[in-house]
């Protein structure tokens, strides 16, 4: 419990100071639930002495009713304090969180992660925030109470107070071995938390895919098991933790028999006034009390501990270092951008092994080679997703990790072959390319893409909000929006990665008109698929196993033979093939 209590104060930054000021309104209030009791002792024994007056009864009714009243305002303060750092805590480790993951390796994204950083965010965080400062100003509240309480004791009677002091630390030992067993179950109850997340995103984002070829079943049984899992788990957890919750009722009600009875026992020696014996009798079952309630919230101080340990996870993951200080030089003679020896791997797989060549500025280079070869990776290295693992990445002669980012980014326009657009306006998402760009550039930037028209057919024009990833377009018109917001961005260095295949043949004309518009002046990166794309390469790089298998021009390339012609003639019968088939039909 402490050390959770560490735990959430290391997190609070600045709002620190806020929450140990609530600590002190909760020991007041602690103090001042208690102090009733005092008084009740106090008026036992005047009239057991015969010594008590109208007017005394009447100053601890007043004494009574003050101490209720000021246990409200201490308690409204506590929680006002308390309630409102937990939020703000909480939505600045959010930022934090965000700022963390944009400075992450591509890499981390890619390798079964969304699934984990979904739960932290959607609910780790939340269930943290709604219940750290009531569980924290509780536990607070409860430790005072409980230390108040045996304080009591010991000034009544010291032997009571140490036998007071001995069952609290055997309620102690066993909620420890409760604690263990509980956080064991509680990794295992988050674990098959991010489980079912991931599965409810496999789901939802497969849907059309699980329809189309008729995997509902299939799916559905994965997804129904992983629900039934979870069910599993958490009676689990609740079976494993009810037990252990039941000794220890048992156990303050055995405390409670113990100090009646050492308290009998010193009254029957005259070593206990019989005022403090019955006024010990009637309070005896609230001497735990505390105790007890400060342990009913075990479970949620569990699965707290459980979160935090999975929020601390993500931030420990490692980010991408941005030392680099320099910027970007203008262009000279030196080749646009530069890849000497380059090697990288995916862990102990490594993907490209010394791979050295030169771009020259407002020339093309073509990337073609199998699925898997490492085309990807060259682009992703340019624009450091990843860093090399030996060698170096310039452009314009400065190496990309000796480069600020945000200058490295500013160089860089990318055209992924999967577009992601943003659940906002089409205006949005596209002066997103450059914030603070005027109407008039974005509404250019939509005319150079070819996007303008069907823009304007929609019922709000660029103000129209596209759905999530942008499903509410055609794929041809998500990839021109992107284009759009790549013109408007005028970096000159473009990365393409082609995917006119998987449009239709009118999006397909519209979006190489778009990007002509796109490539006007600038050094191009292309991994290519369309071989009228390739024929216009100045240099095409046939990228196979990692390493660079051929290089040279598409003439040179083809009189050579090997690699590239293979797989120019594929694509050549693969399109004669459409073509009579089309002709069929």
């Amino acid at each position: 419990m402490i050390a959770l209590m560490k735990r959430i104060l290391a997190v609070s930054g600045k709002y620190k100071g806020r929450i140990q000021l609530a600590f002190v309104f909760s020991f007041l209030k602690a103090l001042l639930s208690k102090a009733p009791i005092g008084l009740s002792f106090f008026a036992l024994a005047a009239f057991y002495n015969g010594t008590a007056s109208a007017d005394m009864c009447l100053w601890i009714g007043i004494a009574m009713a003050a101490c209720l009243l000021l246990q409200i305002l201490f308690q409204h303060i506590a929680d006002r304090l308390q309630s409102a750092a937990g939020f703000m805590m909480f939505a600045d480790k959010r930022m934090e969180l965000g700022a963390h993951l944009r400075k992450m390796p591509m890499g981390y994204f890619t390798e079964g992660n969304i699934g984990k950083i979904s739960s932290v965010l959607s609910t780790d965080m939340v269930f943290i925030e709604e219940n750290c400062m009531t569980v924290l100003a509780d536990m607070m509240s409860y430790i005072f109470a409980q230390g108040i309480m045996l304080a009591f004791m010991m000034l009544f009677n010291v032997w009571l107070g140490l036998a007071s002091i001995v069952v609290v630390l055997l309620l102690l030992l066993v909620a420890k071995g409760m604690k263990k067993e509980s956080l064991e179950d509680s990794s295992a109850r988050q674990e098959q938390s991010e489980n079912l997340t991931e599965s409810v995103l496999d789901f939802t984002e497969g849907i059309g895919i699980i329809k189309t070829y008729n995997l509902l079943g299939e799916k559905s049984k994965e997804l129904s098991d992983n629900f039934r899992e979870s069910c599993r788990v958490s009676i689990q957890f609740e079976e494993n933790h009810s037990p252990w919750q039941r000794w220890l009722n048992i156990l303050y009600g055995f405390g409670a028999v113990v100090v009646i009875a050492i308290s009998m026992y010193l009254n029957s020696h005259a070593l206990l006034d019989v005022t403090f014996l019955v006024g010990i009798m009637l309070f005896v079952f609230d001497l735990f009390g505390p105790l007890k309630a400060l342990y009913s919230q075990s479970a949620r101080l569990t699965v707290m501990n459980s979160c935090m340990d999975r929020i601390e996870t993500v931030f420990a993951e490692s980010e991408l270092p941005d030392n680099g200080k320099d910027t970007i030089p203008e262009s000279g003679d030196i080749p646009e951008v530069q890849f000497k020896n380059v090697s990288f791997a995916y862990g102990d797989k490594e993907v490209l092994h010394n791979v050295s060549f030169d771009l020259k500025r407002n020339s093309m280079l073509a990337l073609v080679g199998p699925s898997g070869g490492g085309k990807s990776t060259i682009a992703s290295l340019l624009t450091r997703f990843w860093d090399v693992k030996s060698g170096q990445v310039l452009i314009r002669g400065k190496d990309v990790r000796e480069v600020k980012l945000s200058d490295l980014m500013d160089h860089i326009s990318m055209v992924f072959q999967r577009v992601y657009l943003f659940q906002d306006t089409i205006y949005n998402n596209i002066s997103m390319g450059r914030p603070g760009a005027s109407e008039a550039e974005v509404i250019e930037a939509a005319k150079k893409a070819r996007c303008y028209d069907f823009i304007m057919a929609l019922p709000d024009g660029f103000q129209t909000v596209v759905g999530e990833g942008g499903e509410t377009l055609s794929g041809g018109e998500r990839q021109r929006i992107s284009i759009a917001r790549c013109i408007l961005k005028d970096a000159p260095i473009v990365i393409l990665d082609e995917a006119t295949a998987s449009v239709d043949a009118d999006n397909e004309s519209y979006i190489q008109q778009a990007i002509s518009e796109l490539c006007k002046g600038k050094t191009l990166l292309v991994i290519a698929h369309r071989l009228n794309t390739i024929r216009g390469a100045d240099k095409i790089l046939v990228i196979a196993n990692g390493q660079i298998a051929q290089e040279g021009t598409h003439d040179g390339l083809m009189s050579t033979g090997g690699i590239y012609k293979d797989f120019v003639t594929v694509r050549e019968n693969s399109r004669g093939w459409s073509r009579r088939e089309a002709r069929k039909v």
